[in-house]
């Protein structure tokens, strides 16, 4: 689970780790193909999620929709051959990530409509972050379910894709909310809680491996590679 792919800010500033240097994710990439792995959309991955597949294969993602991820992730991706989800805030395309500012995380741009198309273009996968970055759990139900289903109505409308991939904003969810996700037609839907996805999984509550940006290629390989993460999530209890 990535979200920025930039230069950390200065030491100090509230999630600086959600900031994962272009050099480092160029390397972190090139590692796990030199290794005989290949790096996949959420809408690729799915057939080994559920078991049609078999493969060396990992997940890549990103939250939100930064700009950074088209110029710094993006080349690095077409020259690996690898493909990626970014789920998409669906209703501020151009805007920035003003749901932060309380937290004093720094502004951020985020891909504008040319962007996205370009991303969607190369070949990579767009997903929905809901329209606004909102907790779902904290809406009627009436509000949330649309924050669902318009998001990815309005993605699908804007660049003529079929939007299947759904991130929780925060991992903010329930049972009822997945099960909105499941009417509004997803496929699979991503949380915060850490761990490797795994078979038995629901498809609408896959975990994800943490990336920061002050990460080590080593400890890297290994959150992604062995059994650490899959360890940490059955101590928490995190099924």
């Amino acid at each position: 689970m990535y979200h920025q792919i930039a230069d950390m800010p200065a030491k100090g500033t509230p999630y600086r780790g959600l900031c994962v240097p272009a050099k480092k994710f160029r390397q972190q990439m090139t590692w796990l193909k030199r290794l005989g792995y290949r790096g996949l959309s959420m809408q690729d991955l799915l057939p080994y999620l559920e078991g049609t597949k078999q493969g060396k294969v990992f997940g890549i993602t990103f939250d939100d929709g930064y700009v950074n991820v088209h110029d710094n992730a993006l080349p690095v991706l077409q020259e690996l051959g690898f493909t990626a989800t970014t789920y998409f805030v669906a209703g501020h395309p151009g805007g920035h990530n003003h749901w932060d500012i309380e937290k004093g995380i720094p502004h951020s741009p985020l891909m504008n409509e040319r962007q996205i198309r370009h991303w969607a273009e190369a070949g990579q996968e767009i997903g929905s972050h809901t329209l606004d970055h909102v907790h779902l759990t904290r809406l009627p139900a009436a509000e949330a379910l649309r924050q669902i289903e318009v998001s990815k109505q309005l993605l699908e409308a804007a660049f003529g894709v079929s939007v299947t991939a759904f991130c929780y904003p925060y991992g903010d969810e329930s049972q009822a909310v997945r099960e909105m996700t499941r009417k509004a037609g997803y496929t699979n839907a991503t949380l915060t809680v850490k761990g490797l996805a795994l078979k038995e999984d629901d498809l609408l509550g896959l975990p994800r491996v943490t990336v920061s940006g002050n990460i080590g290629l080593i400890s890297f390989l290994i959150k992604c590679l062995t059994q650490k993460e899959h360890r940490r999530r059955v101590k928490k209890g995190r099924y």
